[in-house]
């Protein structure tokens, strides 16, 4: 019997996020489906797109041609450019299109026997991380037309902390990029999720939603538009496959660091930090058990954790636990744990992923 474990995909749900962020942000729309699609697939999550998405974006070569390969077509950004200056030979020969954040890469370009290339030119607005300066933006973007390698040019950057709603950064870093490419020509693309989601400022020509795909809002508090909303993708599901029940006093698992103070009921369930459930996760975080709510306790293991059964009598073994998904926000468990949702999602491994 194979171990009662997997990580469901609702594609549905994927296609309604895509959907709902395209019509948000207006213009055209890049899936972000890096890191294997955020951990729910990335081909499976591309061709479920097919019929809808304007194009995918990636980190890097070695994704965008694993797409290519499984027979997907449509436009491709590499959104960390090229490493090497060969790399350019496949971004041309698989039709790819490449960011240019740093000076090596602008040199790349202009040494390459490549030409046609379609760059997206990344301006650094204020995130520091990468992108060309606001003073320098105009010159690379003169350099890139100048090599005769390029085709056409998208204005792009990348915001630090749009998902602040109350922070004035977003404000300035979109002041900061309009400003330094007020004379340039060509598309722009400032929207991330949560830029997409908070600051209609930002809207421009091409958005790049992430994490909003996947169903997980980004933002602190509910959405800006109360008549929508993002639909939860993957399902983290396991089930109860032992029980016990703790007398007061007795500590469970490694660290007792839980300690029953009355006779509580434990379900062992069968997933654990090596499937991607995190470790970090302290008694009290939700899980949801036959549709009703409960909390781990305990410390989690790499192949189980501990359930409170104790307010479910007829709950037992067989139970189907619902770590995150359409009951258990996946934000509530990263929040709990002290990280976030992208950690948890692209951390899912081990567990089949079963397409809906």
């Amino acid at each position: 019997m194979a171990r009662p474990s997997c990580a469901r995909i609702d594609l549905g749900a994927l296609r309604h996020n895509y959907a709902y962020a395209k019509a948000l942000h207006g213009g055209r729309a890049l899936a972000v489906i890096k890191a294997n699609g955020y951990g729910h697939g990335a081909v499976p999550c591309a061709m479920a797109l097919a019929a809808m998405a304007d194009g995918y974006a990636v980190a890097c070569l070695e994704e965008a041609l694993t797409l290519r390969a499984a027979g997907v077509a449509a436009p491709i950004l590499l959104l960390e450019g090229v490493f090497e200056a060969d790399e350019l030979e496949l971004v041309h020969a698989h039709d790819l299109w490449v960011v240019v954040h740093h000076q090596a890469q602008l040199r790349m370009i202009e040494a390459s026997r490549t030409g046609g290339l379609s760059v997206w030119l990344k301006v650094d607005s204020g995130m520091h991380r990468a992108g060309f300066a606001p003073l320098d933006a105009a010159a690379a973007h003169e350099r890139l037309l100048a090599s005769g390698k390029v085709a056409d040019i998208v204005l792009m950057t990348h915001f630090a902390r749009a998902d602040e709603r109350e922070e004035a950064a977003t404000t300035c870093q979109i002041a900061e990029f309009d400003a330094a490419t007020a004379n340039l020509p060509g598309a722009r693309s400032l929207c991330n999720s949560a830029g997409l989601l908070a600051w209609p400022a930002a809207r421009r020509d091409w958005a790049r939603p992430g994490i909003m795909l996947y169903g997980a809002n980004p933002l602190a508090g509910p959405l800006l538009e109360p008549n929508h909303s993002l639909k939860p993708v993957m399902t983290l599901e396991s089930h109860v496959f032992a029980v016990r029940t703790l007398r007061p006093g007795d500590a469970l698992g490694y660290g007792g660091c839980f300690v029953a103070r009355q006779p509580t009921r434990v379900g062992l369930v069968a997933v654990g930090y090596a499937d991607g459930y995190p470790r970090s996760a302290p008694s009290g975080t939700p899980v949801a058990i036959e549709g009703r709510l409960s909390q781990v306790l305990g410390r989690v293991s790499m192949d189980m954790l501990t359930v409170d059964l104790t307010a479910l009598p007829d709950a037992g073994s067989g139970s189907r636990v619902e770590l995150w998904g359409a009951q258990v926000d996946v934000n509530q468990v990263a929040a709990a744990a002290g990280t976030i949702a992208y950690e948890l999602l692209c951390n899912v491994k081990r567990v089949p992923l079963v397409y809906v």
